[in-house]
């Protein structure tokens, strides 16, 4: 996977506005375009990375040109590497130990609190969900620690959505089941998920009989 030292994401309310915009955003700078295209909500989200003089002129075209019709966006100009990686769609495993999620009504805001969360503790990121077709929008991350770390993460990542009046989400899992581990280690996704049979649970009801 190729290394950017910059990344921005721009949300924008309306399609069309999204795709005028994010070509004037690829004329304006040399920048690789990670990924673009409608979400739901019927938004359209861009993603772009690149050298940080790159990224930079290009974002702000972006947001001249959208507008209002930018819901919310980021620049990372010295993006933590785990974050790189996760908007780049790779996960790390899930582990036995504390968990962290925090849920926000935007992509933007998901990854700017995930990159000051993990710089500013000792907490790994699993993974990050952009707006994909299940989230109305949202943008959710996952993290593991210790839960002291979990915690610090968190109360970081509460800091920042709060001075931004972001709507989120947070929870801490302190002790998280073995199926849950399992379940978060192959998706997030209901629609991707597999049964799990845990032991025991066939013998609650011994005599019920399926037609």
């Amino acid at each position: 996977m190729k290394k950017h030292p910059a990344i921005a994401v721009v949300e924008f309310r309306d399609i069309a506005v999204g795709l005028h915009t994010t070509d004037a955003m690829l004329k304006k700078a040399p920048i690789d375009l990670i990924k673009s295209g409608t979400v739901s909500r019927g938004r359209f989200l861009t993603l772009i990375s690149g050298t940080t003089a790159s990224v930079d002129e290009s974002y702000y075209e972006g947001l001249t040109l959208g507008g209002g019709n930018v819901v919310d966006s980021v620049l990372l100009v010295d993006v933590h590497p785990e974050v790189h990686d996760a908007v780049f769609g790779h996960r790390n495993p899930c582990l036995p130990m504390a968990i962290g999620i925090i849920e926000t009504n935007t992509v933007s805001s998901n990854i700017r609190a995930a990159e000051m969360a993990l710089k500013g503790t000792g907490v790994r990121l699993v993974e990050i969900r952009l707006a994909d077709s299940l989230l109305s929008g949202k943008g959710l991350s996952i993290y593991q620690g210790e839960l002291h770390e979990i915690e610090s993460a968190l109360e970081i990542a509460t800091n920042i959505l709060e001075a931004r009046r972001i709507e989120f989400t947070k929870k801490i899992i302190a002790s998280p089941h073995e199926g849950l581990v399992e379940q978060i280690n192959f998706t997030t996704s209901f629609s991707e998920a597999k049964l799990l049979e845990l032991e025991g649970e066939g013998d609650l009801l011994p005599g019920l009989v399926f037609p």
